[in-house]
């Protein structure tokens, strides 16, 4: 069997076996049809080890941007280019299952990163941004609703845009499904609680989800749209630098970085890391390590107020 057909074996297999989201399936093609591409093999058992090590040269080269009056390219990032690797082991892992002789998926090592490094607001530009949306029509509960329940959950953007309305808000908590299909549950504060209450009183459409698209008619423009209203990641992305931009932040912010705001909260305040591992959803506690340097003001405080007191 030639490697096209072995690849779209594995997509079906990863979908429907494993389990995965669309997104990482079409990304999973994306990065083995390059492989193909580049390599031109038709074989799974011609991969080995210097074609790997020809087509990681030829990634690390890859410009991402062109050039222009002479200025450097950009390349591939270091953890770009890992995607890629990840999802050629995983491809060869699934071969060797299916019986197939091909190198061991192990060989390939992935390049080291750098930690890295959090897009982090301060809590005043958090606290601007959560009051950003002001008035009463059904838009501007919407977007209230949206950013303090980002807050309130940590929820990553996708997430949020798949829920539906018929959430018990008699509760302080209900479940969610995240990556991998794996379910969690998160809580609703008191602030996000109301602000949902508000938002979905106001709501006159039948539409089954959470946060729908409001034209600039309001409610009313709901009459007039066919399908589903369901609010796209990428407007959520829109809406909350609009906000941003509102409340004067100069750093870029985005759903995620809310995210990012409400676990370093939560261990400002004294969580531990593996409750803000299982609030986030990481499979992995590595994961969630790169949340750990929030707390090193106060490692420094502990250090300062009882270290070495017997000589002073």
């Amino acid at each position: 069997m030639e490697l096209n057909e072995w690849k779209r074996r594995f997509l079906e297999y990863t979908e429907i076996e494993r389990g995965r989201s669309i997104n990482t399936v079409e990304n999973y093609d994306r990065y083995i049809t390059r492989f193909i591409e580049y390599t031109k093999l038709k074989n799974p058992e011609e991969i080995n080890y210097e074609i790997i090590r020809e087509y990681r040269l030829w990634l690390n080269r890859q410009p991402v941007t062109k050039s222009s009056h002479g200025a450097p390219l950009t390349t591939l990032k270091k953890r770009t280019q890992n995607y890629y690797l990840i999802a050629l082991r995983a491809f060869l892992k699934y071969l060797m299952r299916q019986g197939v002789s091909v190198m061991s998926p192990e060989k390939i090592e992935l390049a080291k990163v750098s930690e890295r490094e959090l897009d982090l607001i301060s809590s005043q530009d958090l606290g601007r941004l959560l009051k950003a949306p002001a008035g009463e029509n059904l838009a501007a509960l919407r977007d209230t609703a949206i950013l303090e329940l980002l807050f309130s959950t940590g929820l990553r953007v996708s997430e949020l845009c798949r829920l539906s309305r018929d959430i018990d808000l008699s509760r302080d908590e209900f479940s969610v499904r995240g990556k991998g299909e794996k379910v969690r549950v998160v809580f609703l504060s008191d602030t996000a609680k109301k602000a949902l209450k508000c938002y979905l009183n106001k709501r006159t459409d039948v539409d089954d989800a959470l946060f729908i698209q409001v034209g600039r008619g309001g409610e009313k423009s709901l009459l007039k749209k066919e399908g589903s209203l369901r609010l796209t990641p990428r407007s959520v992305e829109r809406l909350v630098k609009h906000y941003a931009i509102k409340s004067g932040i100069s750093k870029k912010v985005t759903p995620h970085v809310i995210r990012h705001s409400f676990a370093t909260d939560l261990l400002e305040n004294g969580a531990d890391l593996r409750s803000v591992q299982a609030l986030l959803g990481h499979s992995s506690i590595v994961t969630t390590q790169i949340y750990t340097h929030v707390t090193d003001s106060k490692l420094r405080e502990v250090h300062k107020q009882f270290h070495d007191k017997k000589r002073k």
